[in-house]
């Protein structure tokens, strides 16, 4: 599964609403699994960024679906990248 790493910060409204970000991982978190998707790893971050995040998704259209969605609360901006693994860039180098 392709897998993203994606740094997020709060906008506005997330930053007012930030006593509810655990509330709103689980929320995502559920989004992210009934499409097929998994979240590895959550971590809450202190510098340039509120959020970083490591999710695997069935393909890059869900992926991106996901990115929209979460986008669409008005809670997040975000920048994804697309990661591979060893096995992934042996294959593409090779």
């Amino acid at each position: 599964m392709p897998k993203y790493v994606t740094l997020y910060n709060w906008t506005d409204q997330g930053v007012v609403n930030a006593k509810d970000t655990v509330h709103r991982y689980q929320a995502a978190k559920q989004l992210v699994e009934s499409k097929g998707g998994k979240i590895e790893t959550i971590l809450w971050t202190v510098g340039p960024y509120d959020l970083v995040v490591v999710a695997d998704f069935p393909d890059d259209e869900t992926g991106t679906a996901v990115a929209l969605l979460l986008a669409s609360t008005g809670n997040l901006r975000s920048t994804t990248m697309r990661a591979f693994d060893e096995g992934e860039m042996t294959g593409i180098i090779g």
